[in-house]
C-alpha cells in the first residue's frame, strides 16, 4: 500500500515536472508556437493588397513574397493576433540623408547670396531626400487600400515614383494613426486632400513632404484630427500663408513647413497656441519681419530652423528663455538686430548655432562683453557676414571646447588666433572655415587636426610655407582651400599622399618651385586642382594622368613650360585653364567631348587647331588667344552645340568650390565665377591664322563673344552674320578682310562692342537698330574705302541728300525714299476720301442731312434724361432729397 502510494506520487511528480518544463519552454520562446500557425488572412483585405500589387511596378522585388493565401506573412504586412485584420503596411524606401540642418555642410556654394538662393537650396535638398530611386516602387496606388479598415500604420514614404489621383480612399481608414506618404505624387488632388485627412480622428503622425501638393486650404469648418502630434508638409509648392486651422492642433510636437513656399510674418499664435512644440522647421520660405516675442512660450522647443527666409527684423530678448533649445539655425536672412547676452544667457542646452545675414546696409552686430562666458557648450558653430567678433578673439569662443564644426566666415577677425584654442578642439574638429577675414599667422605651428576633413582659409593674411608633413598633420583632408593668402615656398610633396583629397585650391599665393611629381592612383577622389596665379615653374607632371576623376585643372598664370602631357587624357577633365604660362608644342588633339572650358591663351602653342575638336559639343568657352597658331579656322565649328543650345550645361556644380576665370569680352577682361557656366566665348585673337571666316560659325546663335582680331584672315564677312542674335562682342580688327559690311550686322540687337578696324572693307557702313548706338568712329578706323556715319567720309550722293540715310539689314537705304512718299500719299488720300464720302453726302443730300441731325438730337435727349433720372435715384438713396 505504501509502495503504491509512493509510485503514484512519483508519477504525479514526473507529470507535473514535464508540464512545468513545457510551460517554461513556451515562455522562453513564445514565437515558436506562433510561427507554426499560419494566421488566416481576411479575404477582402487580401484582395485589396493584391490590387495594390497589381497597380505598381515592383522593380526592387519588395512584393515578391506577396503570394499565397496568408497575407499576414507577406513582407511589410502585420496583422492583429486575434482578429487577423491587417493593421500595418510598411513599404518605406530608405531616405537619402538627414533632412534638417545640413545646409551648412552641403550648400557652402550659396554663401553670401540673397534669399533667391533658397530655390536652388531647396532643389538640392529635395534631390538629397530621394535616396536610391532604383529601389523605389512605381505606378499608381490602388484606391482599394481603403478597404483595410483596421489599418493603424501606413508607410509608403520615399517611393518617389508612386502616385495617387486623390486621397479619398484614405478617408475610409478611420483607425489610422500613422500616415507616411512623403515623396508620393498627389499633386492632382487640389484641396480635397485635406478633407480626406480630416476624416481620420485617431491620426497622430502625418508626413506628406515632397508630394507636389499645390493647395493648402486656409480654413476648415471642423477640425477632426486634433490629436495630431507630428505634421510634415515640407517641399510642396503651396504659395500661401500659414493656415489658421493649424493653430488648433494644440498637441503638435513637431511641425515641418520648410521649403513649402509659405509667406507673411511668423504669427504670435505659434507661442500662444502651440506650446507643446519641440521641433519647428520653417526654413526655405518667404517669411519676413521679426521673430515674435511670444516664442518664449515654446518652453519645450528643442530645434528651430528659420534659415533661407526674408526675415528682416529683430531677434527678441525673450529668445533667451528657451532653455531646452538644442539646435538653432537662422541662416541667410536679413537680420538687423543686435545680439546681446540677453538672447543667449539661458540657452543652457544649445549645441548647434548657425546665424548669417544678407543685410549689408544694417548688418547684424554681436555685442557681448569680451570676457563673457556663455552657459552652453557648442558642437556646431556657423557665423557668417556679421559684425559679431570684433578685432579680438572673444572669450566666449575660446571656452568652446567641444566644437566639431566651425565656420567664422567674414566676421571681422583680425590678427592671430590663439594656439591654445586650436589645441583644445584639434582632436575632434572635422570642419573649419575661417575664410574672408584678416587673420595672420603661420600654418607650420597651428594646424594639427587628425579628423579634419574640410579646411577653408581663403582670403586672409596667412603667411609662410605649407607644412611639409601636411599629410601627417591632416591625414583625413578632403577639401583644402588656402587661396588668396601670402603663402610662399614650395608645394609639399606630401600633398600627393593625402588619399581622400577631393579639392585642392592654392590660387593667388606666392608659391614657387615645381608641381608635386608623385601623384598616384590612390588619389582617385581628387576632382579639382587649382594652383593658378602663383610662381610655379617646370613642366606639368605626367603622373597627374593617374588622377582618373580629375574634372577641373586650373594652372593659369604661372611659369610652366613644356608640352601638355598626353597622360591627362586619362582624366575626366571638363575644364582646363592653362592660360598665362610658357607652354609650347601642338594643341592636344585628344581633348574629350565632355569639356566645357578650354582656356590656353597667352602661351607659346604652335601648329593648327585640331580638326578633332569638332566633336566638342559641350564646349562653351574656347580661348586660344595670344599664341603662335597658324592655318585656317576649322569649318566645323557649328558642331559646338552648347553655343547653340543653352540647355546643354557644362558640368554639375562641385560642392564647396566655385571656379573662376578671366574672360576678355566687351573690350575688357572680366572675372567670372558663379556665372561662368553662362558664358559662351570663342577667342582666337593674336595668332597667325589665315583663310576666311567659315560660314558655319554664324550658326552659333547663342555665342556671346567672337574675337578673331590680329590674325591674317582674308575674304569677306559672312553675309548671314546677323543670325548670331546673342552676340555681344564682335572683334574682327587687324585682319585682311575685304568687301562690304553685311547689312545683316544691324540685326545683332545684343551687340555692345564692335571692332572692324584695320581691314580692307569697302562701301557704306550699315546703320539702324543696335548699330545706331555704336557711334565711335574708331570701330571702322583703318578701312579707307568705308564711308558713311560715324566716319567723317561721306558716301557718293550724300552731298545732295537732305538728311542722313538709314541703311537696313539688306544693305539698301532702309526707309526707301519712294516707299516713304507713297506712305504719306496714301495717308492723305485716305483722309480726303473718308472725309468727303460722309460730309459731302450730307451737304448734297438734304433728306439725309435732316435725318442725321434728328438722330443726333434724339440721342442727346436720351442721354440727358438718363443722367437726370440717375441723379434723382442717388439723392433718394442717400437721403439728400428735401422733404
Amino acid at each position: 500500500m505504501l509502495i503504491d502510494y509512493y509510485n503514484h506520487t512519483v508519477v504525479v511528480f514526473l507529470l507535473l515536472s514535464l508540464g512545468i518544463f513545457e510551460l517554461g519552454s513556451c515562455t522562453e520562446n513564445p514565437s515558436q508556437t506562433n510561427n507554426n500557425v499560419t494566421m488566416k488572412c481576411i479575404q477582402s483585405e487580401r484582395e485589396a493588397l493584391v490590387s495594390f500589387k497589381a497597380g505598381v511596378n515592383d522593380i526592387p522585388g519588395k512584393l515578391s513574397s506577396w503570394v499565397g493565401e496568408g497575407c499576414c506573412q507577406w513582407n511589410g504586412i502585420e496583422c492583429d493576433d486575434e482578429s487577423g485584420h491587417v493593421t500595418k503596411l510598411n513599404l518605406r524606401n530608405p531616405p537619402g540623408c538627414h533632412r534638417h540642418f545640413d545646409y551648412i555642410q552641403r550648400d557652402s556654394q550659396y554663401a553670401n547670396r540673397s534669399c533667391e538662393a533658397c530655390v536652388d537650396v531647396g532643389r538640392a535638398h529635395r534631390r538629397s531626400l530621394l535616396g536610391n530611386v532604383n529601389v523605389s516602387l512605381s505606378g499608381k496606388i490602388s484606391p482599394y487600400l481603403g478597404n483595410l479598415s483596421w489599418l493603424t500604420h501606413l508607410d509608403l514614404e520615399g517611393n518617389y515614383n508612386l502616385s495617387t489621383k486623390n486621397l479619398n480612399w484614405v478617408s475610409s481608414l478611420s483607425s489610422l494613426e500613422y500616415l507616411y506618404l512623403g515623396g508620393v505624387k498627389i499633386n492632382h488632388t487640389k484641396a480635397d486632400w485635406l478633407h480626406a485627412i480630416n476624416m481620420l480622428p485617431s491620426l497622430l503622425e502625418l508626413t506628406l513632404y515632397s508630394c507636389e501638393l499645390e493647395h493648402l486650404p486656409s480654413s476648415l469648418t471642423f477640425l477632426n484630427f486634433t490629436s495630431l502630434q507630428i505634421l510634415d508638409l515640407s517641399y510642396n509648392p503651396f504659395n500661401t500663408s500659414i493656415p489658421k486651422w493649424l493653430f488648433n492642433l494644440t498637441s503638435l510636437t513637431q511641425l515641418d513647413l520648410s521649403f513649402s513656399n509659405q509667406g507673411g510674418k511668423i504669427l504670435d499664435s505659434f507661442g500662444r497656441l502651440l506650446g507643446s512644440l519641440k521641433y519647428l522647421y520653417l526654413g526655405g520660405n518667404h517669411f519676413s519681419g521679426s521673430i515674435p516675442a511670444s516664442i518664449s512660450n515654446l518652453s519645450s522647443l528643442e530645434e528651430l530652423d528659420l534659415s533661407y527666409n526674408e526675415m528682416n527684423g529683430t531677434i527678441p530678448e525673450s529668445f533667451g528663455q528657451l532653455s531646452k533649445l538644442v539646435k538653432l539655425y537662422l541662416l541667410e536672412n536679413f537680420w538687423k538686430s543686435v545680439i546681446t547676452e540677453a538672447q543667449l544667457k539661458n540657452l543652457t542646452s544649445l549645441e548647434e548655432f548657425a546665424l548669417t545675414t544678407n543685410n549689408k546696409s544694417q548688418p547684424l552686430v554681436f555685442n557681448v562683453k569680451y570676457d563673457w562666458r556663455p552657459p552652453f557648450k557648442l558642437k556646431i558653430l556657423h557665423l557668417e557676414s556679421c559684425h559679431i567678433i570684433g578685432p579680438k578673439f572673444p572669450v566666449w569662443l575660446q571656452v568652446q571646447s567641444k566644437l566639431t564644426y566651425v565656420t567664422l566666415r567674414n566676421v571681422g577677425i583680425e590678427g592671430t588666433i590663439l594656439e591654445e584654442w586650436f589645441s583644445t578642439i584639434s582632436s575632434q574638429l572635422t570642419y573649419l572655415d575661417l575664410s574672408n577675414n584678416q587673420i595672420e599667422g603661420n600654418l607650420q605651428h597651428q594646424f594639427v587636426f587628425p579628423k579634419l576633413t574640410k579646411l577653408f582659409l581663403q582670403s586672409n593674411f596667412f603667411s609662410g610655407p605649407i607644412p611639409s608633413n601636411i599629410s601627417d598633420l591632416m591625414p583625413s583632408l578632403q577639401y583644402l582651400d588656402l587661396s588668396e593668402n601670402l603663402l610662399y615656398g614650395k608645394i609639399p610633396l606630401s600633398i600627393s599622399k593625402i588619399k581622400h583629397l577631393n579639392i585642392l585650391v592654392l590660387r593667388k599665393n606666392n608659391l614657387s618651385g615645381e608641381l608635386p611629381y608623385h601623384w598616384n592612383k590612390s588619389q582617385m577622389d581628387l576632382r579639382v586642382v587649382d594652383i593658378s596665379y602663383n610662381n610655379i615653374c617646370g613642366k606639368i607632371p605626367s603622373s597627374m594622368g593617374f588622377l582618373g576623376n580629375l574634372s577641373i585643372l586650373v594652372l593659369s598664370n604661372n611659369n610652366l613650360s613644356g608640352e601638355i602631357p598626353s597622360s591627362l587624357q586619362n582624366c575626366s577633365i571638363v575644364s582646363m585653364d592653362f592660360g598665362g604660362n610658357r607652354l609650347s608644342g601642338d594643341l592636344p588633339s585628344w581633348i574629350e567631348s565632355e569639356i566645357f572650358m578650354l582656356r590656353l591663351r597667352s602661351n607659346l602653342f604652335n601648329g593648327t587647331i585640331p580638326q578633332k575638336w569638332c566633336n566638342l559639343h559641350k564646349l562653351r568657352i574656347l580661348d586660344l588667344a595670344q599664341n603662335i597658331l597658324f592655318g585656317s579656322i576649322p569649318d566645323c565649328l557649328n558642331n559646338f552645340t552648347a553655343m547653340v543650345d543653352h540647355n546643354i550645361v557644362g558640368y554639375e556644380p562641385i560642392e564647396n568650390y566655385t571656379e573662376k576665370a578671366y574672360i576678355v569680352t566687351k573690350g575688357r577682361e572680366y572675372e567670372y565665377d558663379r556665372t561662368l557656366q553662362l558664358v559662351t566665348c570663342i577667342d582666337l585673337s593674336e595668332n597667325r591664322l589665315t583663310g576666311g571666316i567659315p560660314i558655319q560659325i554664324t550658326s552659333l546663335t547663342r555665342l556671346g563673344t567672337l574675337n578673331l582680331s590680329m590674325n591674317h584672315l582674308n575674304g569677306s564677312i559672312p553675309k548671314n552674320i546677323g543670325n548670331m542674335r546673342w552676340l555681344e562682342t564682335l572683334d574682327l580688327s587687324n585682319n585682311r578682310l575685304f568687301g562690304p559690311i553685311p547689312g545683316s550686322l544691324s540685326s545683332l540687337t545684343s551687340l555692345v562692342h564692335l571692332n572692324l578696324s584695320f581691314n580692307n572693307l569697302i562701301g557704306r557702313i550699315p546703320s539702324g537698330y543696335q548699330l545706331q548706338t555704336l557711334i565711335d568712329a574708331t570701330i571702322y578706323k583703318g578701312n579707307p574705302s568705308l564711308c558713311g556715319s560715324p566716319l567723317p567720309t561721306k558716301c557718293p550722293g550724300d552731298e545732295t541728300s537732305d538728311g542722313p540715310s538709314i541703311t537696313g539689314v539688306d544693305g539698301k537705304q532702309g526707309g526707301d525714299d519712294y516707299e516713304r512718299i507713297w506712305f504719306y500719299a496714301s495717308i492723305g488720300l485716305g483722309f480726303v476720301v473718308g472725309f468727303w464720302s460722309i460730309c459731302g453726302t450730307l451737304l448734297l443730300k438734304k433728306s439725309w442731312r435732316h435725318c442725321y441731325f434728328r438722330f443726333y438730337d434724339d440721342i442727346k435727349d436720351r442721354i440727358a434724361l438718363l443722367i437726370a433720372l440717375r441723379v434723382v435715384h442717388l439723392k433718394r438713396k442717400f437721403g439728400l432729397e428735401k422733404n
